[in-house]
């Protein structure tokens, strides 16, 4: 198993490596630079000091290697459109909040979603299994943005029942997190309703039901722990989609998170917070993919011993 842990870890530096690679190509290769758009009156002098200051005047090369120093030492430097904020200021700033926005998200959909798919197993073709796949169905084609507009509109323009920005209070958090929540609740939901009543079949669970343990016991203790291994599958891919979804959903929302600076980043072309924002998700995403690995040799032991087997 320690092997594998290494082998795992070496996997995840060197995908990080590649991710920061491909992301300095793209990044230079877009002709220009921040000087050059961003402010048309500064004379040629000046723009020559800042070109050296940030090493854009070196070979593709050097700047590279200071790149890669840079991510090494975990040090991003300093951001082009904010000189007095490094870009680890940015990130120790705006991701916490937009870390508790997404863990919030992932705990309500996850809590829904199960909820929903196992009562919609256990009512199967009654009325509240077709109440939950139809809200299911409603929560996969609504895109969170529009989602958000129209709660906007609803609840904070007509209704006035929440405020329609900021992320001051507890009450500023229940539109973001609805918005962002909705679609992975329904594939959760779809995803826990269809491997539950795969699972309600086994003969396993006949043998309990013969037993005499009492249902509720049955659906906690026995079926719910095999039919969550889909879930735990697509925990990684729902994690990516929702912590970069917030990107969008805090610019509608007003939210001081990442997405604010990762936005206004990418229209400055402030490279060293483009590069170090998508670096640090890269690895915050693999990270917990790794973890998803985790939970599932925990969940399924078999596939730890086929591992331990394996390494």
């Amino acid at each position: 198993m320690a092997l594998y842990l290494i082998r795992r870890f070496l996997i995840m530096i060197a995908t990080i490596l590649v991710i920061a690679t491909l992301t300095f190509i793209l990044m230079h290769s877009i002709p220009g630079n921040p000087f050059t758009t961003q402010d048309r009156s500064t004379s040629e002098a000046v723009q020559e000091n800042l070109n050296a200051h940030y090493h854009l005047d070196e070979p593709m090369l050097v700047q590279y290697g200071i790149w890669i120093k840079s991510l090494a030492t975990f040090d991003f430097g300093p951001s082009i459109k904010q000189p007095t904020e490094t870009v680890n200021d940015l990130l120790g700033r705006g991701f916490p909040i937009s870390a508790e926005l997404g863990m919030w998200t992932i705990t309500i959909a996850l809590i829904s979603g199960i909820t929903l798919g196992v009562l919609a197993a256990l009512k199967h073709n009654g009325i509240i299994d077709y109440i939950a796949m139809t809200l299911a169905v409603l929560g996969i084609s609504i895109p969170n943005f529009i989602l958000a507009t129209l709660l906007i509109q609803q609840l904070a323009v007509n209704l006035q029942l929440l405020p329609a920005a900021t992320w001051s209070s507890p009450m500023h958090m229940i539109m973001p997190i609805i918005a962002l929540a909705t679609g992975p609740t329904a594939i959760i939901a779809r995803l826990t309703r269809s491997s539950m009543l795969e699972v309600l079949t086994q003969d396993y669970i006949k043998t309990a039901r013969a037993k005499g343990l009492s249902p509720a016991k049955i659906v906690i203790k026995h079926a719910l722990r095999n039919a969550l291994m889909p879930v735990v599958t697509i925990l990684g891919t729902l994690v990516a989609a929702i912590l970069t979804g917030t990107f969008v959903i805090e610019r509608i929302f007003a939210i001081p998170g990442m997405g604010k600076y990762f936005v206004e980043s990418i229209n400055n072309r402030d490279y060293p917070v483009i590069m170090g924002t998508t670096v640090f998700y890269s690895a915050f995403l693999i990270f917990m993919l790794f973890l998803v690995d985790v939970v599932y040799s925990i969940l399924d032991p078999r596939i730890k011993l086929h591992k331990k087997g394996g390494s």
